[in-house]
């Protein structure tokens, strides 16, 4: 079975929001990478005493913004790999999950989100929710912090 046109478009957009959002994180601490190295190489060796503590706060900023770099490159990698042209039948990357709670998108972890006035939540195969709805398909029911959902489409 294929995708209806407006479930394909649903998935275009949700994916496009993510890459947008996730591409902006990657700029974001990238340009802070960049800020910190400038000012690192901007200051002079002093003999004041606060000096090796700046250093060391510098080098502790870079290594956080780096981090951050991976990280945010990492998760742009994995959501270009989604291809929202094809249908999931299970709960799998890419496919979004429409619950009697809330609506799911499987992909990373971008939080909740709203398009075409409907609230998603982006979350990684990884996370413990999205644990529970592996393998369950349309009608299967599953709990967690006790709360029970219901799978009402996925697509």
């Amino acid at each position: 079975m294929e995708l209806s046109q407006s479930q394909l478009e649903l998935k275009k957009a949700l994916l496009e929001y993510c890459v947008n959002t996730q591409s902006q994180r990657v700029d974001t601490s990238r340009e802070a990478m960049e800020n910190i190295n400038e000012v690192a190489n901007d200051e002079e060796p002093s003999a004041e005493e606060g000096f090796d503590s700046f250093k060391e706060q510098l080098r502790n900023d870079q290594d956080m913004y780096a981090r951050q770099y991976n990280e945010a490159l990492n998760g742009l990698n994995i959501l270009r790999k989604i291809q929202y042209q094809l249908k999931n039948d299970m709960a799998s990357l890419g496919a979004i999950i429409k619950t009697n709670q809330q609506n799911f998108f499987f992909c990373i972890n971008i939080g909740q989100f709203n398009v075409n006035n409907d609230s998603f939540f982006g979350m990684s195969l990884d996370s413990p929710l999205a644990k529970e709805m592996i393998g369950k398909k349309i009608g299967d029911s599953f709990s967690f912090r006790n709360k029970t959902y219901k799978i009402e489409e996925i697509f």
